[in-house]
């Protein structure tokens, strides 16, 4: 069996662009991720492709016991069998120009074993011995995963008609969990956004989630991560249940699309260093930690430790930085997700927002404050859902009328929580602000930090319902978007296979614009936002100093260690390196500058690190 079909993978894009990615990508042996976040429109989706491949439809409606799982479920299953019936169908058809048995192939990386055998099979005259390969090449290949994806911290509590509290196992991310574990999927989940110990605690209860007699898991775990001691620490905690955590997703905290986790000056050149250095000590750690907890269950431990993938993400543009990942880091799989927004092949983007997107330069994608969550938001000028929010607060309506809620969290005005960006809250707090006599300057400072809040629970929904026309208000719909900084260098509106081509170096989808690599863009990016937040600080505690100097001392870690790693970048040309080396002093001499300006947060650490 052939380890890796595809070295890319499709991460999880807000919870629409994504949505049916699997039905359109999978067939060719490349992964990608549902988001399991919007119960509402996964159904709503599941009754538009019910109705394309013409399979009954019982709806499942809120008021339906376990409504949340139920609906997942019922999705998860129809995608796995569309994805099987139609891999089964390329599977059986024939090698010629244009179908899709040889899209297949010729999707695949030149490098691939598979690719190397196909051309083989293309070479050879003989018609017994070109059968027998044809043959041998239909039974190698297999779909890409079905992945879905939990943001952990979304994980509000539900209620009954009467409102009463449902039990902790109907909160949305648990039921979630419930839906994908009660699936048909043999595939993976993927836990972002933190530590949940309720929700992996309760994975427990899933069998599938264990290994069986032979060893083999229907259903993996993998963690996204930002450095090896958070992966450690989510390791070590399925571990103690028997379960092993299949994979490590390492992204960049910041050099993404959606929400930023900025992760304190760390930056991703080291993070994998140390991944790379300690996955044996990791896989050891764990498996002893397993096998121990397997015993106590009764349960069979395994010889040796099972496979550990570590796979990265966040800001990768260039098939050069691709090949540079697997090679000198051992990757196992790269994430490839912003770049595929302008491939309607593969997501979900309506028209108006691909035509934004394919314009957009470094200037039009900004971290934002839109995220009820309080966490920075990458967003794109001028959407449609913004210019939707502004048109409200400008008409007095602020706010959305919150139709999901997934994102409520605030009790200051109410026992439930409510979400931040809903009407009913800004309302409540725009009237506290108007009863505080603040100064008309600090009152719209205030205010304008109430009002920039966005329904993107339900906005970043509304791409799939515009693009299929879908519900009879669709026209009335305005969609979110949330590209990561690399939308800048990407202007062409692409197909399946130029997109995949450039992955693999056959062709070039650059736009004209001068991109820096992705770990200088990254290390950008962090001193952009330790110096806004060194700007917002007045009177500096001591907590703050503290923060701030461990944040310029990973910083400058990071810059040491990118300076070392120069010479090992073989993939880029000596002109590429040239540019890379004068940015990244650029970037130290930017940073030491920093340094002299807060001279009061920064006296005990005033010596410059050596060049």
């Amino acid at each position: 069996m052939i380890k890796n079909i595809h070295s890319f993978h499709i991460p999880v894009m807000g919870t629409a662009f994504s949505i049916d990615t699997p039905l359109k990508v999978a067939k060719y042996g490349i992964s990608s991720v549902i988001s399991l976040v919007d119960d509402t429109l996964i159904e709503e989706i599941r009754q538009h492709y019910s109705g394309v491949h013409e399979e009954a439809y019982t709806p499942i409606t809120k008021y339906d016991e376990d409504y949340r799982a139920r609906r997942i479920t019922a999705y998860l299953n129809l995608v796995d069998r569309i994805v099987k019936k139609e891999f089964e169908e390329l599977k059986n058809s024939a090698f010629e120009s244009g179908s899709e048995i040889t899209k297949y192939f010729e999707l695949l990386a030149e490098d691939s074993p598979l690719k190397r055998l196909y051309h083989i099979m293309l070479a050879t005259h003989d018609p017994k011995t070109k059968a027998e390969l044809e043959n041998t090449l239909r039974n190698l290949i297999r779909p890409g995963d079905i992945n879905v994806n939990i943001m952990t911290k979304l994980d509000r509590p539900n209620y009954a008609p009467d409102g009463k509290e449902l039990a902790q196992e109907y909160s949305d991310a648990l039921a979630a969990l419930r839906g994908f574990a009660d699936s048909t999927l043999t595939s993976c989940i993927v836990f972002s956004a933190g530590f949940n110990r309720r929700l992996y605690s309760y994975v427990e209860n899933f069998k599938d989630f264990y290994a069986d007699v032979t060893g083999y898991v229907r259903k993996r775990i993998i963690i996204k991560v930002t450095d090896f001691r958070s992966a450690i620490t989510q390791g070590k905690f399925f571990a103690k249940k028997g379960i092993w955590v299949s994979e490590y997703r390492v992204e960049s905290g910041l050099n993404c699309g959606g929400h930023a986790f900025v992760s304190d000056g760390f930056l991703m050149g080291p993070i994998l260093e140390e991944f790379k250095n300690k996955k044996q000590e990791l896989m050891e750690t764990l498996h002893g930690i397993c096998n121990e907890a397997l015993k106590l269950k009764n349960k069979l431990p395994s010889f040796r430790p099972p496979d550990l993938r570590i796979t990265t993400q966040g800001g990768i543009g260039t098939a050069q930085e691709n090949r540079f990942l697997l090679r000198y880091y051992k990757i196992d799989s790269t994430g490839w997700a912003t770049p595929f927004l302008l491939c309607p092949e593969v997501t979900n983007v309506d028209e108006e927002t691909l035509k934004k997107l394919s314009a957009a330069g470094e200037e039009d994608v900004y971290l934002s404050p839109v995220s009820p969550l309080g966490v920075p938001f990458w967003n794109l000028r001028g959407s449609m859902s913004d210019t939707e929010k502004e048109r409200k607060v400008a008409a007095g309506r602020p706010g959305s009328a919150c139709p999901k809620g997934h994102l409520v969290s605030n009790t200051e005005f109410t026992p439930q929580p409510i979400c931040t960006a809903s009407r009913q809250y800004q309302k409540l707090k725009i009237e506290k602000l108007s009863q505080m006599n603040l100064e008309p300057q600090e009152y719209e400072r205030r205010f304008r930090q109430v009002v920039d809040k966005a329904c993107i629970c339900h906005d970043l929904g509304e791409a799939v319902m515009l693009r299929y026309k879908l519900g009879k208000d669709w026209l009335k719909r305005f969609s979110a978007v949330c590209p990561g900084p690399n939308i800048a260098y990407f202007s062409k509106i692409v197909t399946l296979s130029e997109m995949v081509g450039h992955i693999y170096g056959r062709l070039n989808l650059l736009n004209s614009t001068c991109r820096p690599h992705m770990f200088i863009k990254e290390l950008q990016l962090n001193i952009d936002y330790f110096r806004k937040d060194l700007m917002k600080v007045v009177a500096p505690t001591e907590k703050d100093i503290a923060y701030f100097l461990e944040f310029k001392k990973n910083l400058m870690e990071g810059i040491e260690y990118y300076r070392e790693l120069l010479p090992h970048m073989a993939e880029e040309t000596e002109e590429a390196r040239q540019r890379f080396r004068i940015e990244l002093m650029s970037f130290k001499k930017k940073l030491e500058e920093l340094t002299e300006d807060y001279r009061a947060i920064f006296a005990s650490d005033l010596t410059p690190v050596a060049a």
